[in-house]
């Protein structure tokens, strides 16, 4: 009996030991040793679970991932652990071994953010070793399963430019990969901008090859060249792309083409880029869903039609009410007074009928009626003026060639000069313009290209202008200025020059651009940029100029 009493003491003072062990074991999370935690793929379980739709289940994905976003920026414990709402810690850690597998040679951040596999635009990921991207970095995201498969382990998240290493989880803070970031993303300070114009310096791509900030070539990804020459023409605008190369200026925008204009704007005058070109694909992807499709990638356009569409649309996107102005209208708009003469029919058959008015009768807004002959006389604001060329000789001369005939500007600027009398077929109305307020830049199109039943004419009459100091005031009457210290600012400097070249339907866009650092022009078409001559940019079949007002 004592034996067995024995016995059950020892297996008592066992358990009361092994109870004690557990009690004292170290249960608080604090004190247990990192665990990476993925956020996405956290996301993604709470995705499978919901059983709502797809745009719900989107959008609970990017607030969540926001909200994690928003957590991982402080470190409460400060040992290189981030928590998050779950109070799982994510690693921080600068010695990465695998830094060294990291090639910029192959980083493209110009085309969509979408995942390569699954094309979400959400969570999306690049591989720094081979440029794709992929969606999240949870152990059944495609990011992960590519870093399995490949052995490529440095990701950059494409929205907060964090870095990751991956299978492992951990987040990469390392100031090497800072000129990644700011590929990725550009960023200008105001100084910065206001020095652009003064800088002459420059820049080397990674493949050696040299570029200058603002004057990089444009990818044509399949008859775009209407878009490259717009785009290249309005960089030349200083006021338009100062504002665009600081987001701050439209963050209260909600416009996708208004950001992709800026992100564009900011990629072209960045000195510190992977190469020397630029592809404006995520801006044609929003111009192609702004204008729902009216100006698309291989369909070609004018680039008149274009640069109005644009214009306006930008303005319409950019103006917090009705009534505000934009950087579009401070640079660009000007107005015109318009008289307007048609053959009114209401007043003859009111004359047949014995009616009571006779001879001039006045109209509101300063119409007139007179001989069966209505006057209108109104104001509108324009963006640009359009041009209209003499009609080209139809015969051939003796040597059995065409003779191409030229033609100064100051004589199809006489359109505006308050005289000269202009007639519309639809409606019949003779129309006579004058400018009463001059913009900052004008835009003037040459009208080259007519439409009839059968076919698409080109005019191919050359337009002689100037490059330096164009006088307004000599060839069409200007309106005195408001204010009595004013000066008269009628003088303008081209600043780029967009020519067309070959058949109507067949040729090709180029534009000539002014470099104001050191007042030298070079000719643009897609990715080839070249020096030229200001004599040169005068020879050409302009279609449609910008000239800046001098100051």
């Amino acid at each position: 009996m004592r034996r067995s009493r024995k016995d059950g003491d020892s297996v008592d003072e066992e358990r009361d030991s092994r109870r004690r062990r557990i009690v004292d074991s170290p249960s608080s999370p604090a004190e247990e040793p990192l665990v990476p935690y993925n956020d996405d793929e956290d996301d993604e379980r709470r995705v499978l679970d919901h059983s709502g739709g797809a745009e719900e289940v989107g959008r609970r994905v990017e607030t969540e991932e926001e909200d994690d976003d928003d957590d991982d920026d402080d470190d409460p414990y400060g040992r290189g652990s981030i928590l998050d709402k779950s109070n799982r810690q994510v690693e921080v850690r600068r010695d990465c071994p695998y830094l060294d597998t990291v090639n910029r040679q192959v980083l493209d951040f110009d085309f969509e953010r979408f995942c390569s596999v699954s094309l979400s635009n959400l969570n999306v990921y690049a591989c720094l070793v081979c440029g794709k991207y992929y969606q999240g970095r949870g152990k059944k995201s495609h990011a992960y399963t590519h870093s399995l498969e490949a052995g490529h382990h440095v990701y950059i998240n494409l929205r907060t430019e964090k870095v990751y290493c991956l299978p492992d989880g951990y987040e990469i803070n390392d100031p090497s990969l800072d000129d990644i970031r700011y590929v990725l993303n550009p960023r200008f300070s105001r100084e910065q901008v206001e020095q652009l114009d003064k800088n002459k310096q420059w820049s080397r791509a990674l493949d050696g090859s040299d570029y200058l900030p603002g004057m990089v070539g444009l990818n044509n990804i399949q008859k775009t060249d209407f878009v490259n020459v717009t785009i290249q023409s309005l960089m030349r605008v200083t006021p338009l792309r100062n504002f665009f190369l600081i987001p701050e200026n439209y963050q209260h925008c909600r416009s996708q083409l208004v950001h992709r204009f800026g992100e564009l704007t900011r990629k072209i005058w960045h000195a510190r880029n992977f190469k020397g070109q630029v592809s404006p694909h995520e801006f044609l992807q929003a111009v192609m869903k702004a204008s729902k499709k009216r100006f698309r990638i291989g369909v070609q356009s004018e680039p008149v039609e274009f640069l109005s569409w644009l214009l306006n649309t930008l303005h319409a996107d950019l103006r917090t009410s009705k009534k505000s102005s934009s950087i579009i209208h401070k640079c660009f708009q000007g107005e015109l007074e318009v008289v307007k003469e048609t053959q009114n029919k209401a007043i003859s058959e009111r004359k047949e009928g014995g009616g009571e008015h006779n001879g001039a009768l006045k109209i509101m807004d300063g119409a007139t009626e007179n001989n069966n002959i209505g006057t209108e006389t109104y104001r509108m604001p324009f963006l640009m003026l359009g041009l209209d060329l003499p009609e080209p000789p139809l015969f051939k001369d003796v040597m059995e060639k065409n003779i191409i005939p030229q033609v100064p500007l100051f004589n199809i600027l006489k359109k505006f000069d308050g005289e000269t009398v202009t007639t519309t077929v639809r409606p019949p109305a003779r129309m006579r313009y004058r400018v009463t307020r001059l913009p900052q830049y004008l835009i003037v199109h040459m009208r080259r290209f007519t439409k009839n039943n059968f076919f698409r004419e080109k005019n191919p009459t050359l337009v002689n202008f100037p490059v330096k100091n164009l006088e307004l005031k000599d060839y069409i009457p200007l309106p005195a200025p408001t204010k009595e210290n004013e000066k008269l600012r009628s003088k303008y400097d081209l600043i780029a020059n967009i020519v067309h070249d070959g058949k109507p339907d067949e040729g090709f866009y180029r534009v000539f651009v002014q470099r104001k650092s050191e007042e030298l022009w070079y000719e643009m078409q897609d990715l080839h940029v070249s020096e030229t001559l200001p004599q040169m940019v005068a020879l050409s079949e302009a279609y449609m100029q910008i000239y800046e007002q001098q100051q």
